[in-house]
């Protein structure tokens, strides 16, 4: 999919009627992957687009405040420079606005749209533990599944934790390990079993399962939501 620059809106010719079918053009993509029930990336990239609109409209510096992982140093100079060529000048500002007040309504109803989708997905998730799980969870086994088919998804996680402007975040990383057949013979506790012996490097690891009541698009919407939920339901306090 094509997405907007990140300086889409204060690019090129500033002309509203061509921000406004450039943004609808692109926000028409992305619902047609949200009807599709493909969350990611639309949904993430959106939702920088319209923190972009919003902070670049309050503050000229909020790049290198709010994004400093996603923009680079040439990138925020050039947006500082297009922000005070653009400042002295009464009428390009007052066109800038309109794209803007035009656009924070349009991103933000199309995520909405992304996020009620996020939500009934997520309702349709369960997690439980496979067998006894370790008092150290931070790395092990997820086995993904959904809707009525009985292939199991196996992936190998890590949980990290890392800080940003004083607040720490736990953070997920996963890797695809294989596919298995559940089956009455072949259940989870099974598969568990197999997993340890073929891979020892983890001699005692912790496993989940994780399924969902319906199926879904599994690398554009399940996974993504998946390690969310699943970092939440580790990181919960026992009751």
């Amino acid at each position: 999919m094509k997405s907007l620059s990140e300086t889409w809106f204060a690019e090129g010719y500033i002309d509203f009627e061509l921000k406004k079918y450039t943004l609808l053009a692109y926000l028409q993509e992305v619902n047609r992957y949200f009807n599709e029930n493909k969350l990611y990336p639309q949904l993430s990239d959106i939702i920088f687009h319209y923190n972009n609109i919003v902070a670049f409209r309050e503050n000229k510096k909020f790049l290198q405040e709010h994004f400093p992982k996603k923009l680079n140093g040439i990138q925020l100079q050039k947006l500082q420079l297009l922000y005070e060529q653009m400042i002295d000048d009464s009428e390009l500002m007052q066109e800038l606005e309109d794209i803007i007040n035009f656009s924070e309504g349009k991103i933000k109803s199309a995520i909405n749209n992304g996020t009620e989708i996020y939500e009934f997905v997520e309702e349709k998730i369960n997690i439980a533990p496979i067998g006894i799980i370790p008092l150290d969870t931070q790395e092990g086994y997820f086995f993904l599944s959904e809707g009525k088919n009985k292939t199991a998804y196996v992936y190998h996680y890590r949980l990290s934790f890392f800080e940003r402007h004083d607040e720490k975040f736990r953070s997920i990383k996963t890797l695809f390990i294989d596919k298995w057949q559940r089956s009455l013979s072949n259940t989870y506790e099974q598969i568990k079993s197999e997993l340890i012996r073929k891979r020892n490097e983890l001699p005692n690891p912790a496993v989940y399962s994780i399924e969902s009541g319906l199926s879904f698009p599994i690398d554009e919407t399940l996974l993504p939501i998946a390690k969310r939920s699943l970092v939440r339901y580790i990181s919960a306090p026992a009751a």
